[in-house]
Formats: structure tokens, C-alpha cells, sequence
């Protein structure tokens, strides 16, 4: 065991993302079962189940980075550091994030493609509610795909590759979300595969949404703060819209311009809100080399 660990490291991208999930599949599929037998509530079986696994893959990662890398900073290893400059990207890329989806729903509702509605007095619990779902959608998604799957793709790869593989890689989980599939299938419990062909429209925009937020770590120096801030930033605003019902799409455009089943990621101006971003990370990188947030 320990031979066979001491030459993962010197091991191909593929085999060292196969022995992590591997090892990741032996500690969370018996409770993952156990949980699935004994909740009723879907909901509640799939808040569990990635509760459970993130936990066991932020202590799984801990160990893999001080064990085959021999990093004593697994943290900094990923670009996770407390550090102030993180901190300031952090709150940076959330108010770019926020503040590029309200325009973009200010931009239709001025064409008039969308119709204001007056917020209730639950608004402020819904943003609070938000702000911490966005938090940890943005912390968990970008250590994972940003962190560890980038870190292990760029070992091997030249960072053009790995960023087209890291996006891919992304999009295709958000899009099909095959892990849980495939594993409720092997398992012979039912899984709704029609998900799949439901979601399909946003898997450009997805695509598009995971250059971004790599070329957000790239910008930064590699430190993960302005990826967690933008996406964090999104998902805040995307819930305080969508939960909050601030908005009323019309039928004077197709969809598929403002985005099918009301997901801005499904829509020509929400990627083109991407698009936007995504070459403002470009004078970012040169800005940040002389201001104090990468510095």
C-alpha cells in the first residue's frame, strides 16, 4: 500500500483522478446507501448525501495532499490560503458576480422581455438564505473543480489543455450529473435520467461559465478567492431573483433568449453576460499585477 502510494504522484492525471475517486467512493457509498434505505424525502436524501461527501472529500484531499504530494499546506497547496489578498479577491469577484446578473435583468426589463415585481417583506430572509447557499455552493464547487481537479490536470497538461478539460469536466457534471445517476442506477434504485434532456440547453453557458471561473484562479495568481466570489456572486443574485420573484418573464422574446425554464445560463444574453466577464478577466490580469489584490 504504502509503495503503491508513494508512485501515485510520478502516476498519469487519469489514473491519480481514478485512485482519489476511488478511494472517495470506499468511505461515502455505504452511508450514501444507508441513507437512501432509511430517508423518504429526496430533498432531503441528496442534502445529506453531498453534506456527507464533501465532508469526507475536503479530509480525503487533506490527507492526499500531505500524503502523495508531501505539501504540509494542503490550503495553500489549492489556493485556499486565509489571507487578505484572498479575502479582498473574494469580496471583489461577488460584487462583480452579483452586479453582472442584476444587470443583465435590468438590461431585459428595460427591453421589456421581463416584468417587475414588488418584493415581499421575506426578501431580506431570502437573501440571507441565499448568501449562505451561495457561499457554499461557491467555496465547495470551486475547491473541487477549481482546486484539486485543476491542480491534478495542470501537473500534467499544458494550462490551455487543462482549463478546455477543467471547463468540460464541469459542465458535464452540472449537465448530467452522471456520478449519482450511474451510482442509483448500479445500485437498481430508479434515477430520473429525463433531467438530462431537460438540461441540455444550459450546457454551452455552463461551459462557458467554467472558462471563467479558471481564468479567474489564473488571474489571481492561482488563489481561488475571486472564482469563489464570482460564482457565489451569481448564485446570490440568480436566487435572489428566482426565489424572491423580483421578475415575471414575458412572451414577447423566445426562451431561448432570456433563458429556458427562466435559467439565465439557457439564454443568448446570459451567455453573452459570460462572454462579457470572460474578456474582463483578461484586463483584469493585467490590472491585478499592479494593484494590491493579487499582490
Amino acid at each position: 500500500m504504502r509503495l503503491l502510494l508513494a508512485r501515485l504522484d510520478r502516476t498519469s492525471a487519469p489514473v491519480r483522478l481514478l485512485a482519489f475517486i476511488g478511494l472517495l467512493a470506499i468511505f461515502w457509498l455505504p452511508p450514501y446507501v444507508l441513507i437512501r434505505a432509511t430517508v423518504t424525502d429526496r430533498n432531503t436524501v441528496s442534502i445529506l448525501a453531498m453534506t456527507l461527501l464533501f465532508i469526507e472529500f475536503v479530509l480525503l484531499l487533506r490527507w492526499w495532499t500531505k500524503r502523495i504530494y508531501r505539501a504540509p499546506n494542503w490550503l495553500r497547496h489549492y489556493g485556499l490560503q486565509p489571507t487578505r489578498q484572498n479575502g479582498r479577491l473574494l469580496l471583489l469577484g461577488f460584487a462583480i458576480g452579483s452586479f453582472s446578473l442584476f444587470t443583465l435583468f435590468a438590461i431585459e426589463l428595460s427591453f421589456g422581455w421581463l416584468r417587475w415585481q414588488w418584493p415581499t417583506l421575506q426578501l431580506i430572509r431570502i437573501a440571507i438564505e441565499g448568501l449562505l447557499v451561495a457561499i457554499g455552493v461557491g467555496l465547495g464547487e470551486e475547491l473541487i473543480f477549481r482546486g484539486w481537479l485543476l491542480q491534478e490536470l495542470e501537473r500534467d497538461y499544458r494550462p490551455v489543455t487543462a482549463l478546455l478539460a477543467n471547463s468540460l469536466i464541469f459542465a458535464l457534471l452540472h449537465y448530467t450529473k452522471p456520478i449519482e445517476g450511474a451510482i442509483v442506477t448500479l445500485l437498481g434504485l430508479p434515477f430520473d435520467w429525463s433531467a438530462v434532456l431537460r438540461s441540455l440547453p444550459q450546457f454551452p453557458g455552463l461551459l462557458l461559465l467554467g472558462v471563467l471561473l479558471v481564468r479567474a484562479k489564473q488571474v489571481s495568481r492561482q488563489q481561488l478567492g475571486l472564482a469563489i466570489g464570482l460564482h457565489a456572486g451569481l448564485v446570490w443574485g440568480y436566487y435572489l431573483v428566482n426565489v424572491g420573484e423580483l421578475v415575471e418573464y414575458g412572451d414577447s422574446v423566445p426562451q431561448w433568449v432570456t433563458g429556458i425554464n427562466q435559467n439565465p445560463l439557457a439564454g443568448v444574453m446570459g451567455m453573452l453576460a459570460l462572454v462579457g466577464l470572460l474578456l474582463g478577466m483578461k484586463w483584469f490580469g493585467r490590472w491585478g499585477e499592479r494593484s494590491k489584490f493579487t499582490n
